[in-house]
């Protein structure tokens, strides 16, 4: 029987309670999946790091009540021991491993507490999951040989052999041993497969027993995945949700990956699909997910029996199409699917109310294009409205389409699907993306009045911020208690209201030109304003911030 698994992302801030977690459960077993992995970063009380565990991080006696509750889903943890260390690293006890000084999301490979360190997470692991399959991470390992040592250790190998890829012995050489490590204890080791697009001769420092985890989230995998079996590696293909890389979900990018990666299971004989969840903080929710999960393990069920044929799904995965989609296609890739889209049909499973709901937030809001697009980076709006602690960035990058056409647009969308939201959840998300377009055409009136010197007009506009994110704060503790979305948004929705209240105070004292200057707009908005600070120091010499 073929992996058929989906990848709870616990890593993006979330802290599920058992029973939480008991739904995510009996949405894996009833969907027709045999295994669910459990991604942790830092967000598992391993006992080798005591100092990284954050309220709400999941715990040994926790998954022990999972494995005796679900014995037939195999739980497959996620660990990471060199890249996406970020959790770790920005710790005062963890700063000691990280490759650069206040930068970026990798541990030193060269750094022998380091390893001392991945190799007792690597016990704990081996300790509590009796999995068979245990993933070590690997990817997105792009800061290897930052460090002065690491770079010299790469200048060295590569001086002595010109034909060497010194950054692929450096993460061959990390890796190696800690997957052999699996090895020898009975386990099967599993790492991403980006990395060795890059550095290919990393792969032969690997052991063969290693199964490569294949994502390819915008094109099929089918051609890497070849590659990978050619050079003797059992292969998983995974696709995602589009999630992190949208206001809710592109739910037809994401049907038609998964689509991809079924057809390129069947056609080269891979182990299985993983289906990958990004990211459910930034007011994204996990509950809004489960039909798609659900439709997901279905289509993965019925190629698993043979009820789909292989050359039903690659009929129309090898639709043509572009690597990455434009921005107007998001009805048109529907159309191409299929007559009856699986994913939407997921939700009309659960009714026509939420099939109408997801219709509206996964593909009306997203073909409107522009800041709605499917991207393949992470969502502009959201993450520039709360994840910088400076709101007035998403006015600075998109009040021009928020405050024309596009905006009516995405508002009569959002207060549709608000006035037909299905469950609490399905509410909460599609109130915070309209929260989000008021916010940018708030400012953008406050910024009118401001450059017309009516200070008192421009706090007029901007006074309606502060309830945008009481209210918004409102729906992240919701979500919270709903099913263990993030604490961390609950913060940023206070701290992107105090900054409002700092801007207001800003207005009042130096909108009136009192400096002898009128600062922009964008200028007296930002965290760093700094009165008489004319020529804005700080932004001039960026090096300060690093």
């Amino acid at each position: 029987m073929r992996l058929r698994m989906w990848m709870y992302d616990l890593a993006r801030e979330q802290s599920p309670s058992l029973d939480h977690l008991r739904r995510f459960f009996d949405v894996t077993r009833d969907s027709g999946y045999n295994a669910i992995g459990l991604y942790f970063e830092h967000r598992f009380a391993y006992p080798s790091t005591p100092w990284s565990l954050g309220i709400g991080a999941l715990t040994r006696e926790t998954v022990e009540t999972l494995h005796r509750e679900y014995p037939e889903i195999q739980i497959v943890p996620f660990v990471n021991l060199l890249g996406h260390f970020e959790g770790m690293i920005y710790t005062e006890e963890g700063a000691q491993y990280a490759e650069e000084v206040f930068k970026g999301m990798q541990a030193c490979p060269s750094n022998p507490k380091f390893l001392q360190l991945a190799n007792r997470i690597l016990d704990d692991t081996l300790t509590i999951f009796p999995s068979n399959l245990i993933h070590i991470g690997g990817d997105e390992t792009m800061q290897l040989g930052k460090c002065p040592v690491c770079r010299q250790r790469v200048l060295d190998l590569e001086a002595a052999d010109a034909s060497t890829d010194g950054k692929a012995v450096l993460y061959g050489d990390h890796f190696g041993p800690l997957a052999q490590k699996l090895v020898d204890a009975g386990r099967t080791p599993a790492v991403w497969g980006d990395m060795f697009q890059d550095h290919p001769q990393a792969l032969g420092r690997l052991p063969k027993s290693t199964v490569i985890f294949d994502w390819q989230y915008f094109q099929s995998p089918l051609p890497t995945t070849r590659a990978f079996i050619e050079n003797g590696f059992n292969v998983v293909c995974c696709p995602t949700l589009q999630v992190y890389d949208a206001a809710w979900f592109h739910l037809a990018p994401s049907e038609q990956n998964v689509r991809d990666c079924i057809s390129a299971v069947e056609t080269s004989d891979a182990l299985g699909v993983c289906l990958t969840t990004w990211e459910g903080g930034l007011f994204a929710n996990y509950e809004t997910l489960f039909p798609a999960i659900e439709a997901t393990g279905k289509l993965l069920s019925a190629s698993n029996s043979g009820a789909v044929s292989g050359e039903t799904v690659g009929k129309v995965a090898t639709t043509e199409r572009t690597e990455l989609l434009p921005n107007d296609t998001a009805v048109e890739i529907y159309r191409k699917l299929s007559e009856s889209p699986v994913f939407l049909k997921g939700y009309l499973h659960h009714g026509e109310t939420y099939e109408e709901w997801a219709r509206l937030m996964g593909i009306e809001l997203n073909a409107l294009g522009g800041v709605f697009a499917f991207t393949g980076i992470r969502n502009g709006l959201k993450a520039r409205l709360l994840l910088y602690s400076n709101p007035f960035l998403a006015w600075l990058h998109h009040h021009d389409e928020l405050s024309g056409a596009m905006g009516d647009s995405a508002l009569d969308i959002l207060e549709r699907a608000i006035s037909m939201s299905p469950n609490k959840s399905a509410q909460g998300v599609s109130q915070f993306t309209k929260s989000a377009v008021q916010f940018v055409r708030f400012a953008e009136n406050a910024h009118l009045a401001y450059a017309a010197g009516k200070p008192g007009e421009a706090i007029t506009h901007l006074s309606p911020c502060r309830q945008v994110f009481d209210d918004l704060a409102t729906v992240a503790r919701a979500t919270h208690l709903r099913i263990g979305g993030s604490l961390a948004d609950i913060e940023r929705c206070k701290v992107a209201k105090e900054h409002v209240e700092r801007v207001i105070r800003r207005v009042k004292e130096y909108g009136d030109g009192s400096l002898g200057y009128l600062p922009s707009f964008a200028m007296i908005t930002h965290p760093k304003f700094i009165p008489h600070d004319q020529a804005a120091w700080w932004l001039m010499n960026d090096w300060a911030n690093e």
